[in-house]
C-alpha cells in the first residue's frame, strides 16, 4: 500500500538521461506506483534532465507514471553530465533530493520510501543506496562479450519483471568489492537534504570528460567530508544498472584506459589520488526499521 507520508512533497528524484530510449521507461516504471511501495504519488516528483538525446525525451509519452514527471531538455548539452546534474538540482522542489547521474538504473520497490525515512534519522544525513549490475557478472567485465541488451531482456523476462521487483537481486551482481560494509566509491542513487546539496555546490563542472569521469564518486566523497554529516547506508534496497553503452560500464579493451583517464582528471582537479570512502556509517534496515550505529 502506498500511503501518503503527509506534509506535502517529501522527495525530488533527479535523473540524468542520454540516449536511453530503451532503459529510461523501465527506470520510470521502477520509480512509480504501484511498483514503489510505502510512498504515495503526491509525496515525490521525478525530474528527468535530457542531456542531448536524439530524439529528445518526449514528455507526452510519460503521462500516467504516477508522481509528477518533469522533463527538462538541455539545449546545449556537454559530454559530461555535470551541468545537467546541477540543472536538475535547481529544479527540485522537495526538501530531500535523490540523484541518479545515470537514468539507466532501475530501483528496487522500497528504495524511495526507505530513503525518505532514513532522512529523519539525522539532521545532516548522506543517504547511500547500493549499486548493482543486471547480470551474473559486473558489466565492466561482461558487457562487451556476453551481457547484451537481448540477454538482459531475457533475464528480466525470466523473473517476470516488473512484477515482484525484489527478484532483481536474483539476477544481479553487487558492485562493491568489500560487500555491504566495505569501502564505498559512489552511490548511484544518493539522497541528501537540499541544504546539503547547496552546501556541497552540486556537481563540480570541472569534470568535463565523457560521462563525467569521476564526477559521481566526487559528489559522494565530498558529501561525506562535509562537517557533522552522518553517512547512512540503506540495506535491502538498491539500483540496478541496465547496459546502454555507458562510458564506465561498457567493458572491452578501453576499460583500463577509461579508468586511467578518470584518475588523471580527478587528481588534476582535487590534487590527490582517487580513493573510496571507508567510513561505515549507519546501516539502516527499512524492513525491520532498525539502525546499526
Amino acid at each position: 500500500m502506498n500511503e501518503s507520508l503527509g506534509g506535502g512533497l517529501a522527495a525530488s528524484l533527479v535523473l540524468v538521461s542520454f540516449q536511453m530510449q530503451r532503459e529510461l521507461p523501465r527506470t520510470l516504471v521502477s520509480l512509480s506506483p504501484p511498483y514503489q511501495r510505502g510512498i504515495a504519488p503526491a509525496d515525490y516528483e521525478i525530474i528527468i534532465v535530457d542531456n542531448g538525446s536524439v530524439p529528445p525525451v518526449d514528455p507526452a509519452t510519460l503521462d500516467g507514471q504516477g508522481p509528477d514527471v518533469i522533463v527538462e531538455t538541455v539545449e546545449k548539452p556537454t559530454v559530461s553530465p555535470a551541468p545537467a546534474i546541477n540543472r536538475g538540482l535547481r529544479l527540485a522542489r522537495a526538501p530531500l533530493i535523490g540523484l541518479w547521474v545515470d537514468a539507466a538504473r532501475m530501483a528496487s520497490p522500497g528504495l524511495v520510501s526507505a530513503c525518505v525515512k532514513a532522512a529523519r534519522l539525522h539532521p545532516r544525513p548522506v543517504i547511500a543506496t547500493f549499486n548493482y549490475h543486471l547480470g551474473r557478472r559486473l558489466q565492466y567485465f561482461s558487457a562487451a562479450e556476453e551481457h547484451t541488451r537481448e540477454a538482459e531482456d531475457a533475464l528480466l523476462a525470466s523473473i517476470g519483471w516488473p512484477e515482484n521487483g525484489e527478484r532483481l537481486f536474483e539476477i544481479s551482481t553487487l558492485d562493491a568489492k568489500g560487500g555491504l560494509t566495505g569501502p564505498m566509491i559512489e552511490s548511484c542513487a544518493l539522497f541528501m537534504p537540499r541544504s546539503l546539496w547547496d552546501e556541497l555546490g552540486g556537481a563540480d563542472e570541472a569534470f568535463v570528460s565523457p560521462g563525467g569521469g569521476a564526477v559521481n564518486p566526487d559528489i559522494f566523497i565530498r558529501a561525506c567530508e562535509l562537517p557533522d554529516v552522518q553517512l547512512i547506508r540503506i540495506l535491502g534496497q538498491g539500483t540496478f544498472h541496465q547496459v546502454h553503452g555507458g562510458v564506465s560500464t561498457s567493458g572491452g579493451a578501453g576499460l583500463m584506459e577509461a579508468g586511467k583517464a578518470m584518475s588523471r582528471e580527478y587528481f588534476r582537479i582535487r590534487g590527490r589520488p582517487f580513493s573510496s570512502v571507508r567510513t561505515l556509517g549507519w546501516l539502516y534496515d527499512p524492513a525491520s526499521k532498525t539502525v546499526q550505529r
